[in-house]
């Protein structure tokens, strides 16, 4: 992360969530978004300099991290941002029940021992619950290369919403090594444009699979 300028990402995972909260509105464009897993608030930056005046709510289970970050990289200057120290699921339902978002970004599975509670269709029901009509759900999933999560990960998601895309580094979908695949959950059918867009933004290599060829990496 470039703190002088936060649209700039060094994580490649993190540049391809970047990419999909880019899609989710008219550039420039504030919106609503919920963090799950805050990590270093480098989403909460970028959405803070691509769509100033952004309404965000960032939830981390571990104080010291949190309480580290901010202290050593405070936000920037008139972000508007709420954080809770807890679990993603329990601060999810802790939320009041008006409260809805944009994006709901899940940056929480880092290999195949993810919380179980979380890694199921019924967390991504109350996720999706929480969504505008036009929101977006994003996923980030870490795994090995048996891509064992990501296929339980993508079942799920796709029992909670009405259509799943991943997006991820070509080589991911081979299983040749372990690393990152963002999976992407709309409310509306996928927009094959939104393919095309994420595929020139890139990082490059990308490919986005949604449909029958995201059945043939997940059966």
């Amino acid at each position: 992360m470039n703190l002088a300028d936060p649209s700039e990402i060094f994580y490649e995972y993190l540049r391809r969530i970047g990419h999909v909260v880019d899609l989710a509105a008219e550039p420039g464009k504030p919106i609503s978004a919920l963090h799950l897993g805050a990590g270093a608030l480098t989403l909460a930056r970028y959405i803070q300099a691509t769509r100033p005046g952004s309404e965000q709510y960032a939830v981390e289970l571990e104080r010291e991290l949190l309480d580290f970050v901010l202290q050593k990289l405070p936000m920037p200057e008139g972000t508007t941002l709420t954080t809770h120290i807890g679990d993603a699921r329990d601060a999810l339902a802790e939320l009041p029940a008006q409260v809805t978002f944009d994006v709901v970004i899940l940056d929480i599975f880092s290999g195949p021992e993810a919380p179980a509670h979380i890694a199921c269709r019924e967390f991504y029901e109350e996720a999706a619950a929480r969504l505008r009509p036009d929101g977006v759900l994003i996923v980030n999933v870490g795994d090995e290369p048996a891509l064992t999560l990501v296929r339980s990960q993508v079942a799920a998601l796709r029992q909670a919403m009405p259509d799943v895309a991943a997006f991820a580094e070509t080589g991911m979908f081979a299983g040749r090594y372990p690393g990152n695949i963002v999976l992407v959950g709309t409310r509306k059918p996928w927009s094959p444009d939104w393919t095309a867009r994420l595929l020139a933004l890139g990082p490059h290599p990308a490919t986005v699979l949604t449909g029958v060829e995201l059945d043939r990496i997940t059966a």
